[in-house]
């Protein structure tokens, strides 16, 4: 559909639990807007929305889908989200560039999990929402304790404008323009009736409280309630736009999307009263707030891009400001580089239809940029408008990946490339110290969908397991060992011989009376580990401007690799205090290997311990489950540092090793009904108890013999 004027356009996403039915009002609101002929099912792997054969296997929204629809004379783009929490990113992406937020819930099993989190989503975005209940016309649906429970968990602003008028009807009441419609079997228009009396003292008392919830949002509207004791119909609808854009006031639609029931009125109140982009305001990083004027200098912003088969590379867009057409020359504000824009298309999920232009506050896709990735602002050249970036939720899922098939690791590094570039929570680092390759999501199913992708659009089929842990080895007190390295087989012969004294490096140096420090040198090591090198060489019987850089050599060699359990070690003083060279002999090597051994004498003398990485971890749960996580913390050697209430959450900050908290968001998400969510960060290394430490020298030994 052609649009002129971002007056025309609404950009709604449908948000909500996984099952409330997101894709099939997608469905309904295509077939009764007349987009498609024929209504799809999901267990048919049918609809416009779940059109990837991942989402058809598993009858599942995975990823968020663009669709379109025309009514009256709007246009109105439709992202339809998925509701299982791994795929958050989706649902937040699609929420930043919607315009009104459809909270798509089952009538028959009220507020759950994913309308709570992806409330959360909302309150950042600051999004205008609307809550519709699905399921209307099943009997067990009990629209108004889920009307309580909506005010209960998200406040007073749920504004009823619909209630069906019994249990297992096609028949709605509509508050705000206080009339009832009938929808026939079979039919997407309503017949327009008197309100039944039995309905009719509830709806006169909705209308009143919608009318006067709607004057409370405007001082103005106010003032003409009370001098006339009523509102227009515009006066109605411009008031609740303005409450949708303040987030005052969420107006509560009930449907049943399989039946058609209330798609048509729910199409009707978009139109007219949703908020057009034209009506807020898009904030930038670099100066004053964006209005969608077509006119403007064109500014497009990526939320998302995917690779499609047989077509490439999309880049979803929203056209912030001005009008994008094919055959500009934009600047990626990222990158610097000029991106030519050729076909723009509409889409209705896996269809797509080309057109010669999107205006601003419009949705929609461009292929074949050369380097534009999500989060990506395309500007006019000299323009340094840049739209703020999506914050994405931090991985929480971690799995060590490699190929089943030896030597695709270049084809696995590729897939890892356009996964991750194409799903930004989607995060992989190479560890080289361990040799190991990480691949780390949400949770354990999008992990599950990020391989099924490597398998199917990189051709690399690769295999999961539990990461290694990148342990430190120290030492607990200062010793000395003393190595001579001699050979002597025929020809130039190798000789030194080197004393050594190795302690924890943790301030100032406290020698010992017998040694006199010469010189210093730090080495940061590339495991993030400092080592101090003292000269203490007095005398000559060392020539320390020849060897001292052969010393450090051999001593960082054995670090990489410590005596312990091969792990690298952490900070250490090394103090180079006698020893001997040979006027023939001594060579760079000899002095290498010779303090290569000398060191892990040192070290064993020295209280060797292992080191453990420990993160610092954020727990968000409702109440309820607050002695449930604790008591499991504490069987993973966690300490709880404190417990901040905020509203109905609890947030627990404890600091847990990192080894104990491998597929910890499963677990959560059993021990509190998929309610708790968890952010870690790496804090700090600690010593390791000695019965584990006993356990992980063994487990590595094991591992590094093939045993």
């Amino acid at each position: 559909m052609t649009v002129s004027d971002p007056q025309q356009i609404r950009n709604v996403a449908l948000v909500g639990h996984q099952g409330s039915g997101k894709t099939a009002l997608t469905e309904a609101i295509l077939y009764t807007s007349g987009a498609i002929s024929r209504v799809g099912t999901v267990s048919d792997g049918t609809t416009q929305s779940d059109h990837h054969e991942s989402e058809k296997e598993r009858q599942m929204s995975i990823f968020s889908t663009l669709l379109h629809a025309a009514w009256d004379d709007k246009k109105i783009n439709i992202l339809d989200t998925p509701g299982y929490p791994d795929f958050a990113s989706e649902v937040i992406a699609s929420m930043r560039v919607a315009d009104t937020a459809l909270y798509v819930m089952d009538a028959r099993s009220g507020v759950e999990v994913g309308t709570e989190m992806a409330w959360s989503y909302g309150e950042q975005t600051e999004t205008p929402s609307l809550f519709v209940l699905n399921h209307i016309d099943q009997a067990s649906a009990d629209f108004r304790s889920i009307v309580d429970e909506i005010e209960d968990r998200f406040g007073r602003g749920a504004a009823v404008v619909q209630l069906p008028a019994g249990e297992g009807t096609r028949t709605l009441v509509d508050v705000l323009r206080m009339r009832q419609l009938y929808y026939p079997e079979g039919e997407t228009e309503p017949e327009v009736q008197p309100i039944d009396n039995a309905f009719e003292d509830e709806a006169r008392e909705l209308h009143e409280t919608l009318v006067e919830d709607i004057a409370a949002s405007d001082d103005t509207l106010m003032e003409t309630y009370f001098e006339q004791g009523e509102l227009t119909d515009d006066q109605m609808r411009n008031g609740l736009r303005k409450a949708m854009i303040d987030r005052q006031l969420y107006p509560v639609f009930v449907t049943s999307a399989t039946e058609m029931v209330g798609v048509s009125r729910l199409l009707d109140f978009i139109g007219s009263v949703c908020p057009s982009p034209a009506s807020r305001r898009v904030k930038t990083e670099s100066g004053p707030n964006l209005t969608a004027d077509p006119d403007d200098a064109p500014v497009a912003f990526v939320y998302r891009t995917m690779a499609q088969e047989h077509v490439g590379e999309y880049s979803y867009v929203r056209v912030v400001d001005g009008t994008l057409q094919s055959g500009q020359d934009l600047e990626n504000a990222r990158t610097g580089a000029t991106e030519r824009i050729g076909q723009i298309y509409e889409l209705n999920g896996e269809a797509r239809n080309h057109v010669p232009r999107l205006i601003a506050g419009d949705l929609g896709a461009l292929v074949k940029l050369e380097d534009t990735n999500t989060n990506d602002t395309l500007r006019v050249p000299d323009s340094d408008v840049v739209i703020p970036s999506i914050q994405f939720p931090d991985p929480r899922y971690r799995m060590a990946v490699q190929p089943v098939q030896e030597g695709q690791e270049d084809k696995l590094a590729r897939g890892l490339h356009q996964i991750t570039d194409e799903d930004p929570s989607l995060v992989f680092h190479h560890d080289a110290l361990l040799n190991q390759l990480t691949l780390s999501g949400v949770g354990e199913m999008h992990l599950q969908i990020a391989k099924a992708r490597l398998e199917r659009e990189a051709g690399v089929e690769v295999t999961f397991m539990e990461p290694r842990i990148s342990y430190r080895e120290a030492i607990q007190h200062r010793a000395t060992a003393e190595y001579r390295h001699k050979k002597q087989s025929g020809g130039a012969g190798e000789f030194a011989d080197i004393s050594m004294l190795v302690e924890p490096y943790d301030g100032e140096f406290d020698p010992p009376d017998a040694i006199d420090v010469r010189g210093e040198d730090v080495v940061e090591t590339e495991w993030g580990a400092e080592i101090h090198f003292i000269d203490a060489i007095v005398g000559g019987i060392i020539d320390m401007n020849t060897f001292f850089s052969s010393i450090k050599k051999g001593v960082l060699n054995t670090m990489k690799e410590g005596p312990v359990a091969g792990f690298p070690v952490g900070n250490v003083r090394v103090v180079i205090y006698d020893g001997g060279m040979h006027p023939v002999d001594s060579n760079e090597a000899a002095f290498k290997r010779a303090a290569f051994q000398c060191f892990r004498r040192a070290f064993q003398e020295a209280g060797p311990v292992l080191l453990e990485p420990i993160h610092e971890v954020l727990i968000t749960t409702p109440d309820d489950y607050t002695g449930d996580i604790i008591s499991d913390l504490n069987t993973r050697r966690g300490r709880v540092q404190g417990i901040d209430t905020q509203g109905p959450l609890q947030k627990i900050s404890a600091e847990v090793p990192e080894a104990e908290l491998h597929q910890y968001s499963t677990t959560l998400r059993s021990l509190t009904q998929g309610r708790g969510l968890h952010h870690t960060k790496f804090s700090h290394y600690a010593e390791l108890p000695g019965h584990v430490q006993a356990e992980v020298v063994e487990t590595t030994a094991a591992a590094t013999s093939g045993g």
